[in-house]
């Protein structure tokens, strides 16, 4: 049976540009097109997640411009990037799409909604917030200082960055890098160091940018995070799904920016009954 860890890696090209992707599930219905995380590759999504959205819908994960295995550079804004993923999607041949973003892919899925609001079904934005948000000018402080205590314990910095530094937590982020670590074939390239500065700096800029205005999604939106999180404050969370008309906010208890991993066996539900949930 085909799951996360040994689904192929594909590739197709957008405007001259060739978009490393892989898919799982059944094709058919609206597809879910998942945006992944600051630095993050195919490689570093959760296998559960993946694996257990899969098993009802047909799902997508694809490196976006000058991520991984995918050409050309990484933008500087956070705007481009959402123009690139609506891009992609169109180059797959899709019309209506489901969206999972998490973290920047959550800031991503943002402006897809807003530059192709007919293009988005439902959308999921776990550990993020809206552009515009305070705080997030303190994002390069903040991944500094976790790469700072990663190199001296010797770790990946999403353990510090992504769970909380108490037994729960640091049981809950071997169990996440465990996970990681099965696909242990067709691994994409890890991100470079143009890739991981134009992040932050898009990342930074959208922190300092005029709030968008939020009430144009009129699509239903489920919000996730976990109760402290270091990245991307959970009040962000809490305020973009009040400025959101027809959304939900979901918070886990004794985590942080990766509360959806930590909690996947609770998120994974909670999801599926989102996405299968018939519009009033």
């Amino acid at each position: 049976m085909t799951t996360w860890k040994n689904t192929p890696t594909k590739s197709v090209d957008v405007d001259g540009t060739p978009f490393a992707y892989r898919e799982l599930g059944k094709p058919g219905g609206v597809p879910v097109v998942f945006l992944h995380h600051f630095t993050a590759v195919l490689d570093d999504w959760d296998p559960r997640v993946l694996d257990g959205v899969a098993a009802r819908h047909h799902v997508i994960a694809f490196d976006n411009r000058g991520v991984g295995s995918t050409g050309g550079k990484v933008p500087h804004d956070i705007e481009q990037m959402g123009a690139d993923a609506i891009a992609f999607i169109r180059a797959l041949g899709y019309d209506q799409v489901d969206l999972i973003g998490f973290s920047l892919g959550g800031a991503v899925a943002q402006m897809v909604a807003l530059q192709a609001p007919d293009l988005v079904r439902r959308m999921v934005l776990a550990g993020t917030g809206p552009r515009g948000g305070g705080g997030i000018w303190k994002m390069p402080f903040i991944v500094g200082g976790a790469y700072t205590k990663a190199f001296l314990a010797r770790k990946d910095p999403r353990h510090f960055l992504f769970f909380p530094r108490n037994a729960e937590g640091k049981k809950a982020s071997n169990e996440y890098f465990a996970r990681l670590a099965e696909r242990t074939q067709d691994r994409v390239r890890p991100v470079t160091s143009q890739a991981r500065n134009a992040q932050l700096r898009a990342i930074t800029s959208g922190g300092l940018h005029k709030p968008d205005d939020l009430s144009a999604i009129k699509i239903p939106v489920f919000v996730a995070n976990g109760d402290n999180d270091l990245m991307v404050s959970s009040d962000h969370s809490a305020d973009m799904a009040a400025r959101l008309p027809d959304s939900r906010l979901r918070i886990y208890p004794n985590s942080g920016h990766g509360g959806v991993f930590q909690h996947y066996r609770t998120f994974v539900p909670e999801v599926l009954e989102f996405l299968g949930e018939e519009r009033a």
